[in-house]
C-alpha cells in the first residue's frame, strides 16, 4: 500500500494481502458512498463468481441491505467503542440472529447470506474500515464451500489489517490530495504550469520516438486589467474562473487535451495524438466561445503543433516560444481567430521567424519568450 498512488492502487493492494493474510479464496474492499446511501465495490480479488470483476465499473449495494454497518457506525463504538469484525455463514438460516458469544459473530444478514449460496462461499469475515472517526467503508473475505469456517479469531484478526487498510489508505488520499495540490491552480480548477511541463516533457519524448503530434495552444484573456481596475479583484477572479470553464468544455471535444492556467491571465491547451488540424479547429472555438462572456474582451490565441512546418521541435519552449509568437500575432491584431505558427510560409512564416529571433525586448514582450 505505501508504493500506491491511487486510492484504487491501495485498495487492490489491501485486497491482496488480507485475503493472503486470513487464507480467504476471495477479498474485496468497498466504500460507503454517504450521499447515494451505497457501497460501491472498489476492487475484487482471488476466485471471482459469475458478474463480479476485479476493477467493477458498477458494483454497488444500497446500504439498507446491511444495515449492521450504519447501526455499527451510531451505536457499536460512536460512543469511544472500538470496530470489531464479524463473521457470517452460509448455512446459518436466513433472518436468525447468531447466538451471543458465538465465534466471531454477533448478527446474520440474509443478503449476505444469500449472496454466499449463490456464489459458492461458505463464510465471510466482514470488517469496517474507519478513517478519521468514522466509517469509511468495509473488508470483505470469504472462503469456500467445505473450507474451514472463520471463528473469533480470524474476526479479530480481520479488525486489525481493517485498521492497517484504513491506515494506508488515508496516506494514499494524503498524498493524492499532495499530488493535486501541487499541479492544480487554486482558482481555476485547472491543471497548472507545473503539470504543463510535466505533460509537454513526456509529449515529446513521445515526439521524437515515434512523430506523435504535439500541439500547444496558448491563450492571453483580453480585458483582465480593465474588470480588476474598474470593477474589482473578485469580479475579474469570477472572469478567469468563467473563462476557465470554457477552456476546460473546449479542451474536453480531443481525447486527453491537457487544460491549464500557466498564471495570471494565461491560459493553454495542450494535445498530444489529434491532428493539428483538428486541434486548431478546437482553437477557433474557443475564440468564439471566450468572445461570448459577458466580462472580458474575447481571447487572443496562437497554436503551435509539430504536424505543421515550423522545423524542429527538440524542446518544450521552442514550442512554447511558437505559440507565444502566434499569440502576440494575435493580440496585435486584435483577431477574432486563433494564429497557427508555421500556416504561412512554414520556416519563413513571420510567427516562426519571430520565435526564432534574439530576445531583445523589453517589458511584457520579453516575458512571453522567457519559459
Amino acid at each position: 500500500m505505501a508504493a500506491a498512488h491511487t486510492p484504487r492502487e491501495s485498495a487492490h493492494a489491501a485486497a491482496l494481502g488480507v485475503r493472503q493474510a486470513l487464507g480467504g479464496s476471495f477479498a474485496a474492499i468497498s466504500k460507503w458512498e454517504r450521499e447515494l446511501g451505497k457501497l460501491r465495490v472498489l476492487v475484487n480479488v482471488g476466485e471471482l463468481a459469475d458478474g463480479e470483476e476485479e476493477f467493477p465499473d458498477d458494483e454497488s449495494y444500497p446500504v439498507h441491505e446491511f444495515p449492521e454497518i450504519v447501526d455499527f457506525l451510531h451505536e457499536q463504538w460512536a460512543g469511544g467503542g472500538e470496530p470489531s469484525a464479524w463473521v457470517e455463514r452460509a448455512e446459518e438460516p436466513p433472518g436468525v440472529p447468531a447466538p451471543a458469544g458465538a465465534e466471531g459473530g454477533g448478527c446474520v444478514n440474509p443478503q449476505r447470506v444469500a449472496a454466499l449460496r449463490r456464489r459458492g462461499r461458505g463464510c465471510c469475515v466482514v470488517a469496517p474500515i474507519v478513517l478519521h472517526g468514522r466509517a469509511w467503508g468495509e473488508l470483505y473475505v470469504a472462503r469456500r464451500t467445505g473450507d474451514q469456517a472463520f471463528g473469533r479469531a480470524d474476526a479479530d484478526f480481520a479488525s486489525v489489517l481493517a485498521a492497517v487498510t484504513a491506515a494506508g489508505i488515508a496516506q494514499t488520499e494524503r498524498l493524492a490530495e499532495a499530488r493535486r495540490l501541487a499541479f492544480t491552480d487554486s482558482l481555476t480548477g485547472l491543471a497548472n504550469r507545473r503539470a504543463v511541463d510535466m505533460r509537454l516533457d513526456e509529449a515529446l519524448e513521445l515526439h521524437r520516438s515515434d512523430e506523435t503530434v504535439v500541439s500547444l495552444v496558448v491563450c492571453d484573456l483580453n480585458g483582465l486589467k480593465r474588470v480588476n481596475d474598474s470593477r474589482g479583484h473578485a469580479v475579474g477572479d469570477r472572469l478567469l474562473e468563467r473563462f476557465g470553464s470554457v477552456l476546460s468544455l473546449c479542451g474536453a471535444m480531443l481525447p486527453g487535451m491537457l487544460a491549464a492556467r500557466l498564471g495570471g491571465d494565461e491560459f493553454c491547451l495542450l494535445a498530444v495524438g489529434p491532428p493539428a488540424d483538428e486541434v486548431v479547429k478546437v482553437a477557433g472555438e474557443l475564440c468564439d466561445r471566450a468572445g461570448e462572456l459577458d466580462l472580458g474582451e474575447g481571447v487572443a490565441v496562437g497554436v503551435a503543433s509539430t504536424g505543421d512546418p515550423i522545423g524542429p521541435v527538440r524542446s518544450a519552449r521552442r514550442l512554447f516560444r511558437l505559440a507565444d509568437a502566434a499569440q502576440y500575432k494575435a493580440k496585435a491584431a486584435r483577431s477574432g481567430e486563433p494564429v497557427v505558427a508555421g500556416r504561412h510560409g512554414g520556416k519563413d512564416d513571420p510567427v516562426v521567424r519571430l520565435a526564432d529571433a534574439p530576445d531583445r525586448r523589453t517589458g511584457p514582450e520579453r516575458r512571453r519568450f522567457r519559459r
